[in-house]
């Protein structure tokens, strides 16, 4: 990199990924300019790469990669008054129109005209922040708070994902949850219930790392559902415990067995995102289930950054990994290593 090029990390295909140079842009009017420190490999990120696509969208061009970044402001575009050069910012992926029908209804995570970096759901697609710096809408850069690594700050995003889904589940306070997934996702949805106060909280996984994470995280009781398949068979009795169940694995049978968990008229919160997937409906049903959908984010985003800064929430224990930007493709290998990875950032700067 020099003072006139910046390094991208670039998926061209599926399993085709490139560290590259591009031309380096001053910031526009209304910009601020970020030096990337971190920036944190994301499940979507995985299925882009492993699969060229998620469900039913595809990669159709190539895409710079990333969305949950955290770096230092750089320079100021026309008309910005601050954060000033030097601050820690963690960087909002969101863009919503603001004028569509769903942001004028208070939505504007639903907005019909989202710009989300890193995303390649529309054509043509919204190029990320895996770069060395990017140049991104002010309001989009929030200043984080206190004196935490740029590690801790590039997992606003993902955190504020888990903030909307708790949102979504309604009270937690006191309550009986089941995490089913113990990825990024998985370990942060457990220290957000933990955070508003739940009363008992079970984690499952087919691997023992992200278990010992959950645990950090605020697990009460974490549990190998390869290794001891009925382990959850008491919290169906009596037609079920839980209150609440934040299901991050996508996965049928994880599904069915956190259906059988639930209590009548408990809440499954569905955060991980597959294609067609069966569920017993004949028992979500019966128990009078809620079955929840939860997607991004909103006002969450800085409730995250602030809760990073002051370690309301500390998730240094997610971060299992960093690599130097130049061996990108081998930090995608170790992420999608779950016997040894929960989350894994790339580091950036020279």
């Amino acid at each position: 990199m020099t003072a006139d090029t910046v390094r991208i990390c670039r998926l061209h295909a599926r399993n085709d990924l490139r560290v590259e140079t591009e031309p380096a842009t001053a910031p526009g009017p209304g910009q601020i300019q970020v030096a990337i420190g971190a920036g944190g490999i994301c499940g979507s990120d995985m299925h882009y790469y492993q699969e060229g696509g998620i469900g039913t969208i595809r990669v159709r061009e190539p895409i710079i990669l990333g969305h949950e970044a955290a770096g230092h402001v750089a320079a100021l575009g026309e008309g910005v008054g601050g954060p000033a050069v030097g601050t820690l910012v963690a960087v909002n992926p969101s863009h919503p129109c603001g004028d569509c029908r769903f942001c004028r209804e208070g939505l504007p995570n639903q907005c019909l005209n989202m710009t989300f970096l890193g995303s390649a759901m529309y054509l043509p697609h919204a190029q990320g922040l895996f770069r060395d710096r990017v140049n991104v809408g002010a309001a989009q850069c929030v200043p984080v708070p206190g004196n935490v690594t740029l590690a801790e700050a590039a997992c606003a995003e993902p955190l504020a994902v888990c903030l909307h889904a708790a949102r979504i589940a309604g009270e937690l306070a006191g309550r009986r949850v089941l995490v089913t997934g113990a990825g990024p996702i998985g370990a942060l949805c457990t220290a957000a219930a933990a955070e508003a106060g739940a009363a008992e909280i079970v984690v499952t996984d087919l691997q023992d790392a992200p278990l010992d994470v959950a645990r950090r995280m605020g697990a009460h009781r974490t549990i190998n559902v390869a290794r001891d398949p009925g382990a959850l068979d008491p919290w169906k009795a009596e037609k079920g415990q839980f209150d609440v169940v934040f299901e991050c694995s996508a996965a049928a049978p994880a599904i069915a067995q956190a259906i059988d968990c639930l209590r009548p008229r408990g809440r499954l919160v569905q955060v991980g995102m597959g294609g067609p997937t069966s569920l017993p409906l004949n028992v979500l049903v019966g128990k009078e289930i809620a079955l929840l959908g939860t997607f991004r984010f909103d006002a969450e985003f800085a409730e995250a950054v602030e809760m990073i800064g002051t370690r309301r929430i500390d998730v240094r224990p997610v971060v299992t990994g960093t690599w130097p930007l130049e061996d990108a493709a081998e930090a995608f290998e170790a992420a999608a290593d779950r016997s040894r990875s929960v989350k894994v950032q790339l580091r950036f700067g020279e």
